[in-house]
């Protein structure tokens, strides 16, 4: 099972060039990813979808005076807006951008409702600009594409060429007929090859832009996600502020109150029954250390010392080494993310090795944070008997609201049999 516990945030609009050396750039797969996507992929989509819309447009168009045309219209307004949701994913393949879906939700039902969700959404207007900039756009790209690997690659062969008895006629007077005269033209093809990996990162970096801005959320979604983010976050705190108040009324209170009593009690037993009056003392030192221990723990689930002191690595070997279970914990991050960041990732994974000793009937368990391109990883894997499921009002749906906050996501892989794989995102800057 499988299970999204809240919806993917935003894209972030920074999007990197990669490794800026051309060793970095020949040893990069987005290379080699991008390269044929630009060199013909984006052009043959763009000639098909051009294609498509203008005979569908125009049809459509034509007929709707008649009211054909409205169901024929619908029809293809559908239908670009497949053809955007593939690009999206051909884009994250290609190009390595996420790009979510940025449409309004569904409404449950009522065919008005459904006409005013399609035709009044913006980003399906911007599907359609998108898709008809694609015929162009990937034109250009393939021609440059073309030009420039024809080139580079023509000429780092000449010297094969001349080993293999072939000439190369370049002008009537410029003629490459011998291993010394290749060379320099190998030599300007290695020139001419760097280049082209810097053009085709380029082009892949001004494509992706220009997905971002039409594909991706506009500033109307990204309202939404936030205000909704920010009103889980709302009421995950005062789930918090309601749990703190219940265990300080039920455990640390109540204990201090019996502290309280049998010191009142060995008062007046003192000269009375002093025998009595040390077992009440003693009672009572037994109380006030549970309180103190109880306190403790209650601050620990607030915000722990040592992940101030000393950061997460330290904090999670803390909470490792009190799991009733063995777990093993790796952090891979070099520099400290900001606190709220730090904090969440805590209480995610506190929560999860929590759920893990209650439910989950594992043996062992592991932690792992990392970073990956802009975001903290987190994640808690056990070897339990799977079925967790982040539902509405439960602990994994509190963590996923907690993480909702920083426009973080968290989700739940736990199928019947196991293994329970819980996975937070979270922004490395916040």
């Amino acid at each position: 099972m499988t299970g999204e516990a809240t919806a993917r945030p935003p894209l972030r609009r920074r999007v990197p060039l990669g490794p800026y050396g051309p060793l970095g750039l020949l040893a990069d797969p987005l290379t080699w990813r991008a390269a044929p996507y630009l060199l013909g992929i984006s052009a043959a989509f763009g000639i098909a979808w051009f294609v498509i819309l203008a005979v569908g447009l125009s049809v459509s168009l034509a007929l709707v005076l008649i009211w054909l045309g409205l169901p024929l219209l619908l029809a293809a307004m559908l239908l670009w807006r497949g053809g955007a949701m593939l690009e999206r994913r051909l884009l994250r393949l290609a190009l390595g951008v996420a790009i979510p879906d940025p449409y309004r939700p569904r409404p449950p039902s009522g065919v008005v409702g459904h006409l005013r969700w399609v035709f009044g959404d913006p980003a399906t207007w911007k599907d359609l600009g998108y898709l008809l900039l694609l015929f162009p756009l990937g034109l250009g790209e393939f021609i440059v594409s073309l030009t420039l690997w024809v080139s580079s690659v023509g000429l780092l062969v000449q010297p094969a060429l001349v080993l293999s008895g072939r000439t190369t006629v370049i002008t009537d007077r410029l003629v490459v007929d011998t291993l010394p005269e290749s060379l320099p033209w190998a030599l300007a093809g290695l020139a001419l090859l760097v280049i082209t990996l810097y053009v085709v990162r380029g082009m892949a970096w001004l494509h992706t832009l220009l997905a971002v801005a039409l594909l991706g959320p506009g500033d109307e979604a990204r309202v939404t996600h936030l205000r909704a983010s920010r009103a889980r976050g709302v009421d995950a705190a005062e789930a918090e502020r309601r749990r703190i108040e219940r265990d300080l009324h039920d455990g640390a209170q109540q204990r201090l109150l019996s502290v309280a009593l049998e010191l009142g009690r060995a008062q007046a037993k003192f000269d009375s029954d002093p025998e009595q009056a040390r077992e009440l003392l003693v009672r009572a030192h037994a109380d006030a250390k549970a309180a103190i221990a109880e306190l403790r723990d209650l601050a620990r689930g607030i915000y722990p010392a040592i992940l101030t002191d000393r950061g997460l690595d330290a904090a999670l070997s803390a909470l490792a080494a009190r799991a009733p279970i063995r777990v093993d914990v790796s952090v891979e991050i070099t520099d400290r993310p900001p606190a709220a960041v730090e904090s969440i990732a805590y209480f995610i994974v506190a929560e999860a090795l929590t759920n893990v000793a209650k439910h989950s009937a594992a043996t062992e368990a592991s932690v792992r944070v990392g970073r990956q391109d802009e975001r903290v990883v987190v994640e808690v894997r056990d070897n339990g008997v799977g079925g967790a499921v982040a539902g509405p009002g439960g602990g994994l749906a509190g963590l996923a609201d907690r993480a909702a906050t920083i426009d973080g996501t968290l989700t739940v892989e736990s199928p019947p049999g196991g293994p329970t794989v819980i996975r937070a995102r979270l922004p490395y800057e916040w």
